[in-house]
Parts: structure tokens; C-alpha cells; sequence
């Protein structure tokens, strides 16, 4: 059973580990000069693809890098630089330009392609952290990833260092984010799924109930009808229309409480009587996050949808949206 002592002493070696990662982080920044400059400029003017390779804990990072510059404007694929030795090398062209990342800068797999990237043309970016290595004496650019110790305890698991990379590579993503002006509403293309990308393109359209689902009554139906419309549909709602098919007002199950408090035969009564007239409306190419923003400024739970004859056309809930996230 552990002691206090020994949960404090666990915390302290977490923080000492993530102290040493922060102090690798503001060292590789200390060390930032002109040559970041030079590859954001060369990754900017790159007419090809983005290729990332690394071996090892380095190839992990490299991955992520290339996720993160895909997801932010810049195509970017990873290369294992073993595969490449056996064919793969083949998915590099002239017009790309590679990033390699090894801290030694000695990793055999990665510098035994090299020669072949200088016969292509192709520039190369290395994160490196010894700028004698074979790595630096053959790249175009140099980004010094050097960190003083592993936060290992034997100075031996990429700890510091990968972190190091991993920074590096969304520095530069980030810095080509804004040469290249990439925007929002372009991120949230290519993350169709996430939050984002619903706010900024799921429309109205794309998640309405609609057809025969669309509780609708003619202003001269009796009221009865209109129960059993708005009941059996299950929205708590149904909209009434004129002969033409047009949007004359709405009847919820609110209003159906009211007549019922209010007394008196209403079974009698129209549907034209007993509904609301000009309620809210929203048309079905309006953003799903302004529809919610309606709903909650007039806190409703529901909007029929109309065209632009004012026909109905669909109709949505509150519960759908928030269901999807926004």
C-alpha cells in the first residue's frame, strides 16, 4: 500500500518530467533563427506535397505531423523511411519537398535515402539535433531540435526530444496556416464531423424531418384533426395551411393546454381558430447553429420550415441539434 510520501514523491516526478518537456520547448524557441523562416518559405512555395519521414518514436511524431499540416492546408503524407529504402521512395516527386526528423541525425534507414532525394532535386527540411550529423551535412535546411537530457531517467527514452519535434512541426504548420491565409470555414472542411465543422456547414436542409413526417392540417379542419395530426406525429406541434398549401399559423401542445383550462366546447372550433398565426419560421439553407440560435433567443423548441412560397417543408426540433452537438 503506498504511503502520502510516496503519492507526493509520484506528483513531484510528473511535474519534474513535465518541466523538463516545457524547458526543452523554450530552449528549441531560444535557438529559433532565420533558417524557420527559410522553411516556412520553401514549404510555401512547394508546389508538390509535404513528405515527413522519421524512424522509431521520431516516425510517430512525423505522423502527427502530417496530420496536423493535411488537416490545415498544406498536403502532407508520412514515409517510412525503411519502406522507402525498398520502393516506396517512389510516391516522392520533384515539385515536393521533405521534412526528416531524427535527433542523432544518424538513423541509418532515414540517410540511406538521401542520396536518392538529392538525384530527384527534392529540397529537405531536417529536424536535427546535431548539426554535424550525416542529416544536417545533406539538408537544405537545418531546425535545430537539440534539448540538453531525455526526461528518462537514463537519458535514453525520446522523451524531451520528441517533444521538441512535436512542437517544431506545429510551429510550422501553424506559420503556414497564416501565408497561406487558410481560414475557419477551410478547416472546417476538412473536419466535417467535428463540432466545427457543423456550426460552420450543416444546414437546415441536412438534418429536418420532412415529407409525410411533417405534421400539417388545412385551417378548416376540425380540431380533432388537429389533435391527432399533432399527436401522432410526435412533435408537439402541427402547422396549418391554407387551400394553397401556404403557412397560415401553428398549434402546439401548449395551446392545447390552454383550451383545455380555458374550458368550454373548443372540439367545435376549426383549426383556423384555435391557431397561433405568423409564427417563426426558417428557411431550410440557413445554418443549423443559427436555426438553434433562433430557437433559444425565442425559447421554442421547434421551427417549421418554409419555402419560399411560405409552403412548409420540413420542420425541426431543438432536440436534433443539440443531439448533434452545437
Amino acid at each position: 500500500m503506498t504511503t502520502t510520501a510516496d503519492r507526493n514523491g509520484t506528483v513531484d516526478a510528473g511535474k519534474k518530467v513535465l518541466e523538463q518537456e516545457s524547458a526543452a520547448i523554450r530552449q528549441i524557441a531560444g535557438n529559433l533563427d532565420e533558417s524557420f523562416a527559410d522553411a516556412v518559405d520553401l514549404l510555401v512555395a512547394c508546389t508538390g506535397k509535404i513528405v515527413i519521414s522519421g524512424m522509431g518514436k521520431s516516425g510517430i511524431v512525423g505522423q502527427k505531423i502530417a496530420a496536423t499540416l493535411s488537416s490545415t492546408g498544406s498536403m502532407a503524407i508520412f514515409l517510412h523511411p525503411a519502406e522507402a529504402a525498398h520502393g516506396d521512395l517512389g510516391i516522392v516527386a520533384r515539385n515536393d519537398v521533405v521534412i526528416c526528423l531524427s535527433k542523432s541525425g544518424m538513423t541509418e534507414e532515414l540517410n540511406f535515402i538521401l542520396p536518392a532525394l538529392r538525384e530527384l532535386g527534392v529540397p529537405v527540411i531536417a529536424f536535427v539535433g546535431n548539426r554535424r550529423s550525416c542529416l544536417a551535412q545533406n539538408a537544405h535546411v537545418i531546425l535545430d531540435i537539440s534539448v540538453e537530457q531525455e526526461a528518462c531517467p537514463y537519458d535514453l527514452a525520446p522523451t524531451t526530444s520528441t517533444t521538441a519535434m512535436l512542437a517544431m512541426g506545429d510551429a510550422l504548420a501553424m506559420c503556414l496556416m497564416q501565408k497561406k491565409n487558410f481560414t475557419h470555414r477551410e478547416f472546417a472542411f476538412t473536419h466535417p464531423k467535428g463540432s466545427l465543422g457543423k456550426q460552420l456547414n450543416m444546414r437546415v436542409a441536412d438534418i429536418m424531418s420532412k415529407g409525410d413526417a411533417i405534421p400539417v392540417v388545412s385551417e378548416e379542419a376540425p380540431v380533432t384533426d388537429l389533435i391527432l395530426e399533432m399527436t401522432s406525429k410526435r412533435f408537439g406541434v402541427s402547422a396549418v395551411v391554407d387551400r394553397k398549401g401556404r403557412l397560415r399559423g401553428i398549434f402546439t401542445d401548449g395551446d392545447l393546454r390552454r383550451l383545455v383550462q380555458k374550458g368550454g366546447d373548443f372540439l367545435k372550433l376549426r383549426a383556423g381558430e384555435v391557431m397561433t398565426e405568423n409564427p417563426k419560421t426558417v428557411t431550410s439553407d440557413i445554418l443549423a447553429k443559427r436555426c438553434l440560435e433562433i430557437l433559444e433567443s425565442f425559447r421554442i423548441t421547434q421551427l417549421i420550415v418554409c419555402d419560399h412560397e411560405q409552403r412548409p417543408s420540413g420542420l425541426i426540433h431543438i432536440h436534433d441539434l443539440i443531439t448533434l452537438g452545437l
